[in-house]
């Protein structure tokens, strides 16, 4: 991706629509629980917070990046949790002008990067087109999560590519955050977008493949549901496994959601 400015604008409108969102919210529905165990609304924007935070720093600040890591390793079972608690203590008004300041100054760090930049994660390190694909990933799965909790729908757009490029990409890592040696072959993969459109990744004449809804694929790898309620389909060994363990996101694997109709 040679031009990173489409993906940052499909960020700052993924924003804009989530922020919409909770903006009108009275103070008491911040509390409102969402699908993930234990984070209200409240939690949900205060992790977009710290991570749209930890993505300046990375952008901006490398050495001081390298502290969130530290803090990180010292404990890779509760920080996560850790900074979206702290966050979720604020008065909502607080918490919703932090978070858009954030937004902001991201946003402006990553036009202003050089171009060719690449930036330390908690991953692989990320150039600026990354960067922003991985912060508009999150900010649309967080608002998923949100739009769940007070029971309204958000219509998938096209910036859903975004989303299932970075899936697609992170094939290899899935598998070896599981512990698993990758497929040394490409996959097929071919998913049907918002408006009816066809995106396809990999060689036409790959072997072992996946289909189906774009939607489906962006919910299973950000875990926002169940492979078993979804319309996407996989041939070939390889391509199956990967469908159980895909994720877009940095980090060690996460439970994912249990199917429906099933007690977590």
């Amino acid at each position: 991706m040679s031009d990173p400015m489409p993906v940052i604008d499909d960020l700052r409108e993924e924003g804009e629509e989530l922020d919409a969102l909770v903006a009108r919210l009275e103070a008491e529905e911040w509390r409102l629980a969402t699908p993930a165990p234990r984070w209200t609304i409240a939690h949900q924007i205060a992790h977009l917070n710290w991570t749209d935070r930890a993505a300046l720093l990375a952008v901006t600040d490398e050495d001081g990046f390298r502290g969130l890591v530290e803090q990180a390793l010292a404990a890779p079972d509760r920080y996560v949790d850790d900074g979206a608690e702290e966050g979720a203590r604020q008065a909502p008004a607080a918490l919703l002008a932090v978070w858009r300041e954030g937004r902001g100054a991201l946003d402006k760090a990553l036009r202003e990067a050089a171009p060719g930049s690449r930036f330390p994660w908690y991953g692989p390190p990320m150039a600026v087109a990354s960067m922003a694909t991985a912060r508009l990933m999150e900010t649309w799965a967080h608002g998923l999560d949100v739009a769940d909790a007070l029971g309204v729908s958000r219509p998938p757009t096209d910036r859903l590519r975004h989303v299932a490029r970075i899936g697609v990409r992170a094939r290899d890592f899935a598998h070896a955050v599981h512990g698993l040696t990758p497929p040394t072959e490409q996959f097929r993969v071919e998913l049907t977008g918002p408006g009816g459109d066809l995106w396809t990744y990999g060689p036409e004449d790959a072997p072992q493949r996946v289909t189906g809804p774009a939607l489906d694929f962006c919910l299973l790898a950000t875990q926002r549901a169940h492979r078993a309620g979804l319309a996407l389909t996989a041939e070939g060994p390889d391509a199956d496994r990967w469908l159980d363990i895909a994720q877009a996101f940095a980090g060690p694997p996460g439970a994912g959601r249990p199917p429906k109709g099933t007690a977590k």
